[in-house]
């Protein structure tokens, strides 16, 4: 199909965060949304080319906050399971990407307004239930920041083929920004609905196909945002859903010559095992694949001595503990000066005791589980590491595994600025705080610029304008993401585009042209309007 017409998409705005507040129509549609799904066990395929697959082995997709409680089963896929993918995507690839650019547009846009409405209580609801977030982390999450990447990512598209170079007289130059050659591999973690939508969308708005292997602990949401795809008319095999392990289905992936992209997130090692596979077997690919992740972080909150405390504890206790500190932005080590630390001790031990944690369908909570055995077992280890040391628990410091993985927000304080803790992404609910001599400003500048190996989140805390401009330059690379008087987290589409460099990623930005940019393949055409019929030069011309 084609339309005359240079096509407009319509502006941007980001989602507005619905409250759910007491006697809301939102809040009694979604539970009784949360009743639905907690009740059903459905099978859930894998989805290729369009086609529901099921296999001979399956997992159980549970409640952390309560894991006897199935919420469905979900097929296990194998290597073969991929290579079938990369063949749909192949089929689908030719047709996709001749598709005029607005009406791959229209599919996303139509999928931000139905999950703007109708879909919105169904991935909400299931994020909450299998990925243990409260009602207001699921709502910034799978609702709204799912729909602002729909919107704002086409808007980046517009912005990207509008970019063309100058024509001189006589001739027409001009840009076509092909989409790559082969299928993109996406990975997503289980900790945002919105980061596995827009692994997936981003590329295939861009004319891409996909083979998408989500995190097992993000089945259900995974799930539910490929139905919504389907339902805005996403044809098939342009995105085609494999649940696995992670092992087997990667090598397959990684082994195919028509790998175009890798389009991750998730830990350090797995990244940097996933290049090192691309790197040594470089020649078998067709094209060099382009290969974008946001990994790990050990992301920082660092107050000067002029700091308001109450602001800083305030942003210690959302920054470290919304969603049990499951985000890669979560402030996990503290820089905190010795005039400010009696203060902000006070605030944590009153705040952090408060903190209600429990099922997310009881709307007070502010914590739910973290996500699996394995994180519980990482958060108890490190919490017991810490006494053993004899590091000071401010704060927390119990867990309980009898009926969901619990662990209590817990605070630490080190004498050693090296402790393992300050250094190592635990990914949960513990934050260990070094408190450093007031008059060592400068040095603790080059402590938090030299400690550990990430580089995604920080924050600094100073009422004093020269120590915030010494500390936007000292750690000019330390965070890809740096606020100023605000906790590390809660980046918006449109607004503070994600990602960070050193062992945190490629800083390719979620959320901005920049990453898109990465999946498309441009090529130059030069159209001579009135070419030459004459090999000569002017300069070859005699004198006279």
């Amino acid at each position: 199909m084609t339309a005359p017409g240079i096509f407009r998409t319509p502006p941007a705005v980001n989602e507005p965060v619905r409250t759910y507040a007491p006697g809301s129509p939102e809040r009694a549609e979604l539970s009784r949304r949360l009743a639905e799904l907690a009740g059903e066990r459905p099978s859930i395929p894998l989805v290729i080319g369009g086609e529901r697959v099921e296999t001979k082995t399956v997992f159980e997709a549970v409640m952390p906050h309560d894991h006897d409680h199935v919420l469905a089963d979900v097929a296990k896929g194998d290597a073969s399971h991929i290579e079938r993918a990369i063949a749909a995507a192949r089929d689908a690839h030719p047709e996709w990407s001749a598709t005029p650019w607005y009406e791959r547009v229209a599919v996303f846009l139509r999928a931000a307004e139905l999950l703007a409405g109708p879909w919105r209580s169904t991935l909400t609801a299931a994020t909450m239930l299998n990925q243990s977030k409260t009602v207001h982390q699921a709502e910034i999450d799978a609702a709204c920041e799912t729909i602002d990447f729909l919107r704002f990512n086409a808007e980046y598209l517009t912005r990207i083929y509008e970019e063309q170079p100058q024509s001189s007289a006589g001739v027409w130059n001009r840009l076509e920004y092909r989409p790559l050659e082969g299928f993109v591999f996406a990975i997503s973690p289980f900790n945002f609905t919105a980061i596995g939508a827009n692994l997936t969308t981003s590329p295939a708005l861009m004319g891409n196909t996909v083979v998408w292997k989500p995190a097992s602990t993000q089945a259900l949401s995974a799930w539910y945002t490929l139905r919504l795809l389907e339902e805005a008319g996403l044809p098939p095999g342009v995105v085609n859903l494999v649940f696995g392990p992670g092992a087997d289905l990667g090598k397959a992936a990684l082994e195919s010559p028509e790998l175009a992209g890798v389009h991750f997130t998730g830990s350090t090692g797995v990244f940097q095992s996933i290049w090192q596979t691309i790197g040594g077997g470089i020649e078998r690919y067709r094209n060099y694949p382009r290969i974008v992740g946001e990994t790990g972080g050990k992301d920082f909150i660092l107050a000067h001595p002029s700091a308001d405390p109450h602001a800083v504890a305030t942003a210690i206790v959302r920054g470290s503990f919304e969603y049990q500190g499951q985000k890669c932005s979560a402030s996990s080590r503290l820089y905190l000066p010795s005039n400010l630390w009696e203060e902000i001790r006070a605030d944590l031990e009153r705040d952090v005791p408060s903190i209600a944690m429990g099922d997310p369908r009881d709307f007070a909570n502010f914590m739910g589980a973290v996500i699996d055995k394995s994180s519980f077992d990482t958060q108890a280890k490190a919490i017991d590491e810490a006494r053993a040391a004899g590091a000071d628990i401010v704060a927390g410091g119990s867990v309980d595994a009898s009926e969901g993985w619990f662990v209590e927000p817990t605070v630490i304080k080190t004498e050693d600025p090296g402790f393992r803790l300050m250094q190592d992404e635990l990914f949960g609910p513990v934050v260990t705080a070094f408190v450093y001599d007031e008059k060592k400003w400068a040095d603790t500048l080059r402590l938090v610029d030299e400690t550990g190996d990430y580089a995604l989140t920080g924050a600094v805390f100073a009422n004093d304008r020269s120590a915030i401009g010494e500390a936007h330059d000292a750690l000019r690379y330390a965070a890809g993401n740096f606020y100023v008087n605000d906790k590390p987290t809660g980046a918006v589409v449109g607004q503070q585009p994600f990602g960070g460099a050193r062992a945190s990623g490629t800083n390719d930005k979620a959320g901005s042209l920049w990453n898109l940019i990465r999946w498309v393949s441009p090529r130059t055409v030069k159209e001579t309007l009135v070419p030459a019929t004459d090999y000569r030069y002017p300069s070859q011309q005699p004198e006279g």
